[in-house]
Formats: structure tokens, C-alpha cells, sequence
């Protein structure tokens, strides 16, 4: 059996030009087929309250709801790192409660490390959660959570902003960074200044890793597919043809047939 992907694993990896690689996951079934096809990292995205619940953005998402997602996810997953996401005002308000709220992480979910929005204005925050013996990893960029302040979701091109963003969440004892909607060249930069593993979504393949929506990678999503997303399969597709010809059978009286019945 392989062991549990730890920090070390992904500084060893970075050290030796191995891409790291991350997928979220927000139940036990997908989280254990993740976690069996070779993923490093499983992050419980705060994204569950696009893709799982059906809102129009991240931010109604609660701390209750995330600790429910990261414990069932953490319950599957025998190798990857699980990273539990700090869903909107668990640490923006103090650094108190940010330190409370991400050891709920570790002490009540199982997750190996917590992740965080923000650069520079949110160093102090890593610090002290990194000080508590919590690992994080930073998220700089395309922020979801600030998108009101950023007039919605648009690639981020100020270079010297996202270069001092990442050199202090470094500096601030983060053990990562997610480089989200940031320009390919920018990215491989970043990568390079950096002694931390990158990941990247929206960011060009110089980062250390690549992390996905789960859903959108299956094709589990309806509407619109960003640009940086690969569709691997197309489920959603498969089961509605699954659910209406289950529902054409009941109709027609063909299920269940006798091979059901006791």
C-alpha cells in the first residue's frame, strides 16, 4: 500500500520536476475513486456551493457545510492529501477565529491542511495558522470569494501585484500556492521565484500542478465551460439517458421485470 502524500511528498516533487496532481471531491464515492486513480491532492473546494448546491457563487457557503463535505471526502481517501477550503468570513473577521475555524479542519474533518484566499493582505492570517501546526495553502489571483471586488470572474494580469502576492504567503510559512486565471506567463514565473509547489487552474502548465472542478472535468456541469477546463466525459449526458430510460421502463411496465422481483 502507498503512504499518505505529505508535504514532503510535494516538496520532493516540485524539487524533481514531478507535477503534482489535485481534483476536488465533496462526497465518499467520488473521493474514493479519486483517491484510487492516482490523485496527490483532494481539495474540498468551497466550490460545493456552485456545483453541489446550486448558488450562484461561493460565498453563502457555511463552516458547518464544509467540515460535513471535508469529513465524508477524508473517510475515503486512504493517500491523497486532503485540503479543506475556508469558506467565505471563517477568517476574514480575526485571526482568532481564522486559527478556531481552520482547526476544525484537522480536529473534526480529517483533513491534512487547510486553503485561503489572498495574497499579501491575508500573510499574518497564514502565519498564525501555520504557527498553530496547521499546514496552509494560499490561493492568489482569481479569487472567487472577492469577486464582487473584482467586478466578477477576470484574469488577473498585474504581475507585480500577483509576484509580491506569492513571495509573501510564501514568506508567511504557506506551504503551496493555487494560481487561479492568471496569464500562462505570469504562472511560469511565479513557479520559478518560488521554493513552494504551485497549482495551477486557469494558469498555463508551467505551475507545479493542475487542480479541476471534479464536475467539470466529468462533464457533471450544464451551461457555460471555461476555458481552462478539459472535459474528460461526458456523465451528465450518460445519466440523463440512463434516468429517462429507467423512467420510460416504469412507465411501460418493464421494470421491474422478473429478474427483480423475490
Amino acid at each position: 500500500m502507498e503512504s499518505r502524500v505529505m508535504l514532503t511528498t510535494l516538496y520532493k516533487m516540485k524539487e524533481k520536476g514531478e507535477k503534482i496532481v489535485v481534483l476536488t471531491a465533496y462526497d465518499y464515492p467520488f473521493a474514493k475513486i479519486a483517491d484510487e486513480s492516482g490523485v496527490h491532492i483532494i481539495l474540498v473546494g468551497d466550490s460545493l456551493g456552485m456545483v453541489v448546491q446550486g448558488e450562484s457563487s461561493t460565498l453563502p457557503v457555511t463552516m458547518d457545510q464544509m467540515i460535513y463535505h471535508t469529513r465524508i471526502v477524508s473517510r475515503a481517501a486512504k493517500i491523497a492529501m486532503i485540503i479543506g477550503d475556508m469558506p467565505f468570513m471563517s477568517y476574514q473577521a480575526s485571526i482568532k477565529q481564522a486559527v478556531v475555524n481552520a482547526g476544525r479542519f484537522l480536529k473534526e474533518a480529517g483533513a491534512g491542511a487547510v486553503k485561503l484566499e489572498g495574497g499579501a493582505a491575508v500573510s499574518e492570517t497564514i502565519k498564525a495558522i501555520s504557527d498553530a501546526g496547521i499546514p496552509v495553502q494560499a490561493h492568489i489571483g482569481l479569487t472567487p470569494q472577492s469577486v464582487h471586488k473584482m467586478g466578477g470572474y477576470k484574469v488577473q494580469r498585474d504581475e507585480e501585484q500577483l509576484m509580491s502576492d506569492a513571495l509573501a504567503v510564501q514568506s508567511a510559512g504557506a506551504f503551496s500556492v493555487v494560481l487561479e486565471g492568471i496569464p500562462s506567463d505570469i504562472s511560469k514565473k511565479i513557479t520559478k521565484a518560488l521554493t513552494i509547489p504551485t497549482i495551477g487552474i486557469g494558469a498555463g502548465p508551467h505551475c507545479d500542478g493542475q487542480v479541476l472542478v471534479l464536475h467539470d472535468l466529468l462533464g457533471l456541469n450544464q451551461g457555460h465551460v471555461p476555458k481552462f477546463v478539459k472535459q474528460y466525459a461526458a456523465i451528465g449526458d450518460t445519466a440523463g439517458t440512463a434516468i429517462k430510460q429507467y423512467a420510460n421502463d416504469v412507465q411501460t411496465g418493464k421494470f421491474p421485470a422478473k429478474k427483480h422481483c423475490y
